[in-house]
């Protein structure tokens, strides 16, 4: 395999394990690599007891989803495919991935098909990248995309490290966005492809839906000012009114994201633009 799945992981021990036995069936196996956000359960012991084919790096605290960016630069092959420690990919679909991604030079990232629970539901999700407004380009596999679900991605390592990976401010929420921006400001293409599939099976460990509602919000405001035309700030940061503790929370991000401003290529603000 030229492919490591790299998993950040915190106090799932038991979603983790069932994702790491479907990883260990497939054929052939591709390495692994958990990157443990400072768990307090037995996360790390059962790693090495139960899969010690898997290199785990214990994180002392929780750092987000800035933890996937660790498990990169520890891969030695020269694609990564992410996993949240509830999703796993489905048989064939790495090498599947593998021959696109050696196909086209131009190919950054790609998109799978996220079947979700016992019943194979597609996520919502996969619909809307199924028919992108930006269509799809000669020498490319599938549709245009500026956006992704990170537990069913795959990566080109090089392209991952050269846009910066998941930036740290965000943590958590809306990561998936700001790296796509920063892949395509990069020169990269990020594309759907349908027949690249992985699973999903949502743990009931979950935060709730309000607070994800709220960080998501927070972040995007944050996304905006970091990388999109001084209009759309002004606009994004009234629409945080309506949620005083998003608000909060972004304008005590804020002076770390101004510091990481850099405002997109017009092409690339020019996709945005048709997407929305």
């Amino acid at each position: 395999m030229r492919t490591t799945v790299v998993i950040a992981t915190r106090d799932r021990a038991d979603d983790l394990a069932r994702t790491l036995t479907h990883l260990r069936g497939l054929r052939p196996a591709p390495p692994v690599i958990v990157v443990d956000n400072g768990s307090a359960d037995d996360t790390a012991s059962r790693v090495r007891d139960g899969f010690p084919g898997v290199r785990l790096i214990r994180l002392p605290e929780n750092v987000g989803m800035a933890a996937r960016n660790l498990g990169v630069e520890a891969a030695d092959t020269p694609y990564i495919a992410f996993n949240d420690d509830d999703s796993w990919w489905a048989q064939g679909a790495l090498p599947q991935a593998e021959v696109l991604f050696d196909a086209y030079p131009r190919l950054g990232l790609l998109a799978a098909t996220t079947l979700v629970g016992p019943q194979e539901r597609r996520d919502p999700v996969c619909a809307l990248m199924a028919d992108s407004p930006l269509g799809t380009a000669p020498d490319l596999p599938g549709p245009r995309v500026l956006g992704f679900l990170a537990c069913s991605a795959v990566v080109r390592r090089s392209a991952f490290l050269d846009a910066g990976g998941f930036h740290p401010l965000l943590y958590f929420g809306a990561e998936e966005r700001l790296l796509s921006y920063d892949l395509a400001a990069r020169g990269w293409e990020l594309c759907y492809v349908d027949r690249v599939r992985a699973h999903h099976h949502p743990s009931a460990i979950r935060p709730s839906a309000s607070w994800r509602r709220r960080i998501e919000r927070r972040n995007n405001a944050l996304i905006t000012w970091m990388r999109r035309p001084l209009g759309d700030c002004l606009r994004a940061s009234g629409g945080l009114l309506r949620d005083p503790l998003a608000a909060a929370g972004a304008v005590r991000r804020l002076p770390r994201a101004l510091s990481s401003r850099r405002p997109l290529p017009r092409d690339v603000e020019r996709r945005i633009r048709e997407l929305a």
